[in-house]
């Protein structure tokens, strides 16, 4: 059963606003390009990971979110790279939650989105390995800017705030969104 958002209006408004805004195509290139670069980095710190993506090289997966989309190529060195708009995609994965605040919330609460998949079920096999089982260590990254114990304490405050977050989230979705309080009753 789907879980009703406690702010509909939010949830309209920022509806509205993604349908309406779309930001330059200049913006969009560099937003991928970026992103890019972060899976490789990741990537480059998982060798089974990149031994999977070698024997998928030159396979294309698209990803799209409304109308958001893109082509990403397994290269022969077991990196990513986007693919032109024009090359054939083996696998095609549509993220279906078409709202930006339950994508978010359903990150908090550590979900994954719902996906509709098309194409290559072998593919699409390797990808949610990589999605199952790729991490990206920030802790490490971390320490090697300001130090093992720094980075380490950092690390913790980060997953405490984060475990937090997920917990708050998670009690106001369970609430019934349906039944205000009646009179005499407080709010929580």
């Amino acid at each position: 059963m789907a879980t009703q958002s406690p702010f509909p209006f939010l949830d309209g408004l920022l509806d509205k606003l993604g349908s309406g805004l779309q930001p330059p195509a200049w913006l969009v290139d560099e937003v991928q390009q970026r992103a890019v670069l972060f899976l490789n980095h990741v990537l480059m710190q998982e060798k089974e990971a990149r031994d999977r993506l070698v024997r998928q090289q030159g396979r294309v997966v698209l990803v799209q979110w409304r109308s958001v989309l893109i082509k990403l190529a397994a290269t022969p060195a077991g990196l990513l790279e986007r693919a032109g708009l024009d090359a054939a995609a083996d696998l095609t994965l549509t993220v279906t939650e078409s709202s930006p605040l339950g994508l978010a919330q359903a990150a908090l609460r550590g979900d994954k989105p719902a996906v509709r998949i098309e194409g290559d079920v072998q593919l699409a096999a390797e990808v949610n390995w990589l999605v199952d089982h790729v991490r990206w260590d920030a802790e490490e990254d971390l320490s090697r800017l300001i130090g093992d114990a720094p980075a380490h304490t950092l690390g913790q405050v980060a997953r405490r705030g984060a475990e937090a977050l997920r917990q708050f989230v998670a009690a106001r979705v369970a609430r019934p969104a349906a039944s205000p309080p009646g009179p005499g009753q407080a709010h929580p």
